[in-house]
């Protein structure tokens, strides 16, 4: 499969902190927010005014994340609020749901963005699922059930098209198996490669996202899958040496990943025609890998995740 230009030669981005609208009155939720793209996404958002809820399982690592944003913008009115999220544990995911919808009653943007990359081959979540698919797929899907209620009330109220949820994928999308879901072997008895396990994860990713539209649209809500970037963060933290020394020829500074997030999330160019989009960095709709655009696919995968999370409803 061809490489994009935007993965190795990226867009420039279009929507920055330095044209980005004011946000208050507005509320966030991103998950992964203690570090990598998302501590990026929540500085962008904060200083503009929003309300963020930073979705991590270190309250501690976030709190400093808040300390330094905080004083890095100290005439904002915007607010960060610690939301605690174990992604490796379906178990825990309701209680972090309910722990925000109890605060809340709006919510202008979901962040999926939380994710792991290429952990040691046999790394399990608590439910004994490989680990990418329970932290990028499972996690995600289960968690984005729960809050749907109010992101749909949201954009009853909202400007229209401005509520979204947007699932972080990678390049690695694009890069997957074909087919990219094998039903056959989701427990990995037939073991894979670190990578095929990655590019599976992601492009799971694109099809929660391209589903969520075609089941969701008539609510208001825009659902988006992005690739934003290459960027050397604690993602990469399993990664091979002699592979990441490789990765970082073709990296950029972190902060171009939420660049691409935030154009995913606030781009007025992005409108219910979009509703199901890709978006390449750092900040450009572009095609999706077409077999992830399929609705046969996509409704099975949906109906699969299903299955995995109904007892933790």
């Amino acid at each position: 499969m061809s490489v994009r230009r935007s993965t190795i030669v990226p867009y420039k981005p279009t929507l920055t902190e330095k044209n980005l609208p004011d946000q208050a009155g507005k509320v966030f939720l991103i998950t992964g927010a203690s570090g990598g793209l998302g501590k990026e996404l929540s500085s962008i958002l904060y200083q503009k005014n929003g309300k963020i809820y930073m979705a991590a399982r270190s309250q501690s690592k976030t709190s400093e994340v808040m300390k330094e944003i905080k004083a890095a913008y100290p005439s904002s009115t915007g607010q960060m609020i610690f939301l605690p999220l174990v992604l490796d544990d379906l178990t825990t995911i309701k209680a972090s749901a309910d722990e925000f919808l109890a605060q809340e009653t709006r919510l202008d943007v979901l962040y999926n963005n939380a994710g792991v990359m290429v952990p040691p081959q046999g790394s399990k979540t608590v439910q004994g699922y490989e680990l990418q698919i329970g932290v990028n797929n499972l996690a995600p899907f289960l968690f984005t059930h729960f809050i749907h209620p109010v992101l749909a009330a949201t954009a009853q109220i909202a400007p229209k098209n401005s509520v979204r949820v947007i699932w972080v994928s990678s390049s690695a999308a694009d890069g997957a198996p074909t087919p990219p879901i094998d039903f056959t072997n989701m427990d990995y008895h037939n073991e894979e490669g670190i990578w095929p396990k990655y590019s599976r994860s992601k492009a799971g990713n694109v099809l929660h996202a391209v589903e969520y539209a075609r089941r969701f649209a008539d609510q208001g809500i825009i659902s988006i899958a992005l690739n934003p970037g290459n960027f050397v963060t604690n993602l990469q933290q399993n990664m091979p040496k002699m592979q990441l020394a490789l990765f970082k020829l073709i990296t950029h500074a972190p902060k171009n990943g939420a660049y691409t997030q935030l154009f995913a999330s606030h781009s007025p160019t992005i409108t219910e025609k979009e509703n199901g989009c890709w978006v390449s960095p750092f900040g450009k709709v572009e095609a999706a890998r077409k077999d992830l655009l399929d609705p046969v696919l996509g409704k099975k995968y949906w109906e699969w995740t299903e299955e995995q999370i109904d007892q933790y409803k």
